[in-house]
């Protein structure tokens, strides 16, 4: 009798030690409640930038203050370093796929995603984005297409049939030439808002809230535009009002995506401030998920853009007095009426009364230069803020990658294979630790709340 039982004993031990401390390991009690956010081209130089801008050098941000992380590595499966398409899918599905495609494998099959799991088991589901909710990142969980790019309107639709509980972002412009989309969704019982205060006021736990035409103003700009737009934190607050009275639970995707965008244009301030505006509505989850026990919330990036650094001879004071981004500078450039260019006082008096940079004779002919396509017409106003960002983050000593190694980019449009930090609390967080693959993410949460993933 007593061998039998030193057998069992010996055997549920090897069991344990096999399994119960892998992050794989079923849970008998998962999390009934998980919220992910993800900051959009979120690496350590850009948490870096956004600590010591708002809190100085011996400050954190309250997303590194959670007790349990990881380091996460992001490369996709055609390229060592991917895009946000591959990047989020892989966190989705849990499976690698190659860059510009959503929400399927490599060899184009379709494949749930997390959140797809999660409303099959009974779960209520939201997706947040200040970009557009078609994008990268919110299409990886809710739909699957072959070209980020190409299939918007497609995705929209999809995200319509999966019947997403929560809707929130940018992005209006993708729903239809009469808003063929946003008719449907009302018909199928959706309070659809536009605004800040229309957010405030909604009730129901069925929302679409498309606040832009595509993504949502940078912070920096919110005040010169007059916007109406909500925050990220005031987006979240509102989507787990509307997913918590759920019997089951919740999954949430948050992103703060604006993070990438800024980086992409080399925008240091811009970095800082979207940083910071993510890192409230993290904040906010977390203090919400403190007065539960039930709740488990992971913060992480899908990649890291630009390889920014903080370098020794930054000029920090200058960089936090820009007044807006150079997306906007770029819009109040003005042409001249015979030649169609910029004018050059036009563009010494953005620089000038935006950034404080009195160009050089050498830099502003550069700038006209980098502007311009072979065929000597302007570029659109986003490339335009970029080399303005470019010049900008130059003169103030930022570090950032060269802009001949960011044109080399071609999928990516100069993303870094670096590996990216992941911080997590609550309930399940502790099985988040070491060096990890972006598909463990999705794989560990699934596995937590006894769901098959298919994996």
């Amino acid at each position: 009798m007593k061998t039998k039982l030193f057998r069992c004993i010996c055997l549920l031990l090897t069991i344990w030690m096999a399994f119960g401390s892998s992050p794989y390991a079923l849970a008998a009690n998962g999390p009934k409640n998980v919220i992910l956010l993800i900051g959009d081209g979120m690496g350590l130089g850009q948490m870096e930038i956004a600590s010591l801008f708002e809190h100085g050098k011996e400050g954190r941000l309250f997303l590194q203050t959670l007790p349990n992380t990881a380091l996460v590595k992001t490369y996709s499966a055609n390229n060592n370093v991917t895009d946000s398409a591959a990047g989020g899918t892989a966190i989705a599905i849990g499976k690698k796929t190659n860059n510009g495609m959503i929400g399927m494998t490599k060899d184009g099959k379709n494949s749930p995603s997390i959140l797809d799991v999660f409303k099959a088991n009974g779960n209520k589901t939201g997706i947040v984005s200040t970009n557009s909710v078609t994008d990268a990142t919110p299409a990886s969980f809710t739909a699957s297409v072959k070209d980020r790019w190409a299939d918007q309107e497609e995705i929209a639709r999809q995200q319509l049939e999966n019947n997403i509980d929560v809707v929130m972002g940018g992005g209006s412009m993708y729903f239809g030439k009469n808003r063929e989309l946003i008719k449907k969704y009302k018909a199928q019982g959706y309070t659809f808002v536009t605004s800040k205060n229309e957010l405030a006021s909604a009730n129901g736990d069925k929302l679409l809230g498309l606040f832009a035409s595509k993504h949502l103003s940078f912070k920096q700009d919110r005040k010169e535009l007059k916007s109406t737009e909500p925050t990220l934190t005031e987006m979240a607050g509102k989507t787990i009002e509307a997913l918590v009275n759920g019997n089951k639970g919740f999954f949430a995707v948050i992103e703060g995506a604006r993070i990438d965008h800024a980086a992409h244009s080399t925008d240091i301030t811009s970095i800082w401030k979207e940083t910071i505006e993510f890192d409230e509505a993290v904040k906010y989850c977390v203090e919400w998920a403190q007065k539960r026990q039930d709740t488990l919330v992971i913060v992480a990036a899908d990649h890291e853009t630009m390889g920014i650094s903080v370098t020794e001879p930054m000029d920090i004071k200058a960089l936090k007095n820009i007044q807006i981004t150079p997306e906007l500078m770029a819009q109040k450039l003005t042409k001249d009426a015979n030649t169609k260019d910029y004018s050059t006082e036009s563009i010494m008096r953005v620089f000038q009364k935006y950034a404080n940079v009195k160009l050089t004779n050498e830099e502003l002919v550069h700038f006209k230069e980098s502007i311009k396509k072979k065929d000597g017409s302007i570029y659109p106003e986003q490339k335009v803020g970029r080399e303005i960002g470019r010049i900008i983050a130059s003169h103030y000593h930022a570090g950032i990658l060269d802009s001949t190694t960011q044109q080399l980019s071609h999928t990516t449009g100069g993303h870094t294979g670096n590996m990216i930090a992941l911080f997590a609390y609550g309930k399940g967080a502790e099985k988040f630790h070491g060096v990890i693959d972006n598909t463990d993410i999705s794989k560990i949460i699934a596995n937590m709340k006894g769901y098959d993933f298919g994996n």
